[in-house]
């Protein structure tokens, strides 16, 4: 039985389903859950300095990552779980290979979160965390798709 299990969020209703599903996971079995958000700063530690204050931006996307944690700890809450969690920054990093590493830091032994299940022509072009870290970690993945209506508002 999986007994800690890591949760990586955004602010998309499938994360949030991600959420609900790993806390009725951790309320039947004991689990422990740790809900992460990744920032990625790099994007605005560079560049457009004479335009943009990269030290005031980066601040306002810590700010939101915080947002989406606390965000996370009421949904767990209306579900009658609890976590520890933690924000973590990738500074150009890969996000997916930034929450493997961390997930295996924490000795995560199943990774629950959402995939927006875009087509390939999609994902081609955007990318997919969901999906790199299905393909680069050993740790089992559970992948949880929005529902048909939350998949009409993303």
């Amino acid at each position: 039985m999986y007994k800690r299990l890591y949760v990586p969020v955004d602010d998309s209703n499938t994360a949030r389903r991600a959420l609900e599903e790993a806390s009725r996971f951790a309320r039947e079995s004991g689990a422990s859950l740790k809900v992460v958000h990744v920032v990625d700063l790099a994007q605005y530690g560079w560049g457009g300095a004479e335009f943009l204050d990269a030290t005031e931006l980066q601040k306002n996307i810590r700010e939101a990552g915080e947002h989406v944690l606390k965000d996370a700890i009421e949904v767990l809450a209306e579900h009658g779980a609890s976590c520890e969690t933690a924000m973590l920054e990738s500074w150009g990093d890969k996000i997916a290979e930034v929450l493997i590493e961390d997930a295996k830091k924490w000795n995560a032994d199943l990774i629950v979160m959402g995939t927006h299940g875009w087509g390939e022509i999609m994902t081609l072009i955007m990318g997919s965390v969901a999906e790199g870290v299905m393909r680069r970690t050993e740790i089992p993945v559970m992948l949880l798709r929005g529902r048909p209506e939350d998949i009409k508002k993303a």
